[in-house]
């Protein structure tokens, strides 16, 4: 069944995009490193009761690239919970997701893999829809600069996962990954912020966090797993890149954002400029 694998991941993207909403409205009750510390525990409980099997049999020897994977991404949604903190959903969807446009370069950085000339346009057209979304007077909004930050430090997790999770178990490497972010977020917490904090959250905040941990982790990984199945890589990818766009819809139903015509430029472009990336316009050479 063709709409199948398509419809996985169309789900997984619409719940990541919701996750931003929640997150921002959740920032009223709680501080970044203590959210992050409940989402990560919580997921690691249920993908820990998900793929208990295959947590028995994972390798003991690669646990600890696991957790220090889970530590990189613990450090990018830290980054990217602060940086929304200062900006709206909208562009912190579309931001973090110019990760897209640095992995090729990391990847040469690292592993001597030259981009292709689709992965330099697109860096191109990408840095000119962060100039239009992100620029004001010459300069930068914090926000906007701790979200490229947090999509940098997403292209560095997506490499170190790439290298550490090959010919192991994807379910248990995310789940023992996990089992580091929730580590991490704790330090974090404990360090820099109030942990008596979390005995004063109401239930509609927990409530909110349960989502993030059971939907915006737990499901989205089963669908993108899934979807990934049924769909190849190329078609994969651009459904998966429709979360960009989708956070800016959310962003201005549900958080009222306004959007400029400079901004929607700038967004287009950053959308146009993920595509070519991913893709490399593969598609458009199948069908003519």
């Amino acid at each position: 069944m063709k709409i199948k694998g398509p419809l996985y991941l169309l789900t997984a993207a619409l719940i990541w995009v919701s996750s931003f909403i929640v997150m921002k409205n959740a920032f009223d009750f709680i501080t970044p490193a203590s959210l992050l510390l409940i989402r990560f525990l919580l997921a690691s409980i249920i993908l820990s009761i998900l793929f208990f099997k295959q947590i028995k049999t994972f390798p003991k020897n690669r646990i600890v690239g696991c957790i220090l994977t889970g530590f990189c991404l613990c450090i990018a949604y830290y980054v990217q919970t602060w940086g929304l903190s200062y900006t709206t959903p909208g562009k912190n969807a579309f931001l973090t997701a110019v990760y897209c446009a640095i992995v090729p370069f990391l990847s040469w950085l690292i592993y001597k893999h030259r981009p292709s000339l689709y992965h330099f346009v697109a860096a191109f057209i990408c840095i000119l829809g962060i100039g239009l979304v992100s620029v004001e007077n010459l300069s930068m909004q914090i926000g906007d600069l701790l979200t490229l930050i947090a999509g940098f430090l997403y292209a560095v997790h997506i490499l170190m996962t790439q290298h550490l999770s090959d010919h192991v178990d994807g379910k248990a490497f995310t789940t023992f990954q996990f089992y580091g972010a929730t580590i991490l977020a704790f330090v974090l917490a404990f360090l820099f912020e109030d942990l008596s904090i979390i005995q004063d959250i109401q239930p509609t905040i927990f409530l909110q966090i349960f989502y993030l941990a059971f939907f915006a982790t737990a499901i989205t990984m089963l669908c993108q797993t899934l979807g990934q199945k049924y769909t190849n890589e190329c078609y994969a990818s651009l459904i998966l890149s429709l979360e960009s766009v989708f956070g800016v819809i959310f962003s201005i139903i549900f958080y009222h954002e306004v959007l400029t015509m400079k901004m929607l430029i700038g967004f287009t472009f950053i959308f146009v400029a993920i595509i070519i990336s991913q893709t490399q316009l593969s598609f458009l050479r199948r069908s003519s």
